[in-house]
């Protein structure tokens, strides 16, 4: 899809949902327009430019003007738009949702790009190593790759793979560890995002059963996924096999999300979405357990939606492995 053709379908859009212009600062939704430089990218029924002055390109007497939902207030109150703002995510995000050929081409560099800078886990010491130390070597891996902007990066070891918010702390990781890296960066304007764990020398007790189960989910969501099924009905067969080991309460409510401009843009695999899952669509599918005080899992891969069913764009090992230093 071309630029002109995406303006098009946005301004059809716009005219439907009653707004009379879009104002966008650099995000997702900027630069799936064609934003370059900024500040501002206005779009309205007959212009298309990037300014510093939104106002000045505003339709005399407008009404009803979609904003980037990113945008702060004190930048909306800045815009100084006589006007009611909404968010421009319901006019925007919809057409978003399905990648043409080029899009989901870039989605595939970026997704080798993160499971290349992941690949490197096994050559790396890890004996006696912070989470925070191992963090700072993987990002420089990964901006080393052309990555832009590493968006979100977790190492967590032993009880704090329990908790999936972790962020790299002073803990030093040890022998008989659970290790947990994902990385989630932008290459070329396009967003990846890949997941593994790992033990530190052997798995603590129970671990590799509990990964197991993690496993079966991420294989069952895989079969459940094409052709077109809802997300919602992915998102219950994780569910129901993780349900069946005896960790359901201990599983997160979504497994899965939408990734392409940005990392976290919908469809969501949530149990009750009706989403439809179409050709085009890129996820990320991120199965995981996570239990208190002990350890979690979570495996994450790149997967494209396609007329015969899901691609995986990540083909790298999920089996556990042990590393040795």
């Amino acid at each position: 899809m071309t630029t002109g053709s995406r303006v098009a379908a946005v301004r059809a859009a716009m005219a439907e949902a009653g707004l009379d212009a879009l104002v966008l600062r650099p995000s997702p939704d900027f630069r799936f327009l064609g934003g370059r430089d900024g500040p501002y990218l206005v779009v309205t029924a007959d212009a298309l430019a990037e300014t510093p002055d939104p106002g000045r390109l505003l339709p005399t007497g407008a009404r009803r003007v979609g904003v980037d939902p990113e945008m702060r207030a004190r930048e909306l109150f800045a815009l100084a738009i006589e006007a009611e703002l909404v968010p421009a995510t319901g006019v925007l995000a919809p057409l978003r949702l399905r990648k043409d050929p080029s899009e989901i081409e870039a989605v595939g560099r970026a997704a080798a790009a993160a499971e290349a800078v992941l690949g490197k886990v096994r050559e790396l010491a890890w004996f006696g190593a912070t989470e925070r130390a191992m963090a700072t070597r993987l990002r420089m891996l990964a901006l080393e790759t052309g990555c832009e902007e590493v968006l979100s990066l977790r190492v967590a070891a032993g009880e704090h793979t329990a908790r999936p918010d972790h962020p790299p702390g002073e803990r030093v990781i040890n022998p008989g560890d659970a290790l947990l890296v994902s990385l989630c960066g932008r290459w070329d304007g396009y967003c990846a995002e890949v997941g593994r764990v790992f033990a530190v020398a052997e798995p603590p007790e129970d671990y590799e059963a509990m990964y197991s189960v993690v496993l079966a989910a991420h294989a069952a969501a895989l079969r459940a996924a094409g052709p077109r099924p809802t997300a919602g009905e992915v998102a219950a067969v994780v569910v129901d096999v993780i349900d069946g080991s005896g960790y359901g309460s201990f599983a997160p409510d979504r497994s899965g999300k939408g990734i392409g401009l940005g990392h976290d843009e919908g469809p969501w695999l949530r149990p009750g979405d009706a989403t439809v899952l179409e050709p085009g669509m890129t996820l990320c599918l991120e199965p995981a357990i996570y239990v208190p005080d002990l350890f979690g899992a979570r495996l994450a891969d790149m997967v494209v939606c396609a007329p015969e069913g899901p691609v995986v764009l990540t083909t790298s090992s999920r089996t556990l492995h042990v590393l040795d230093r």
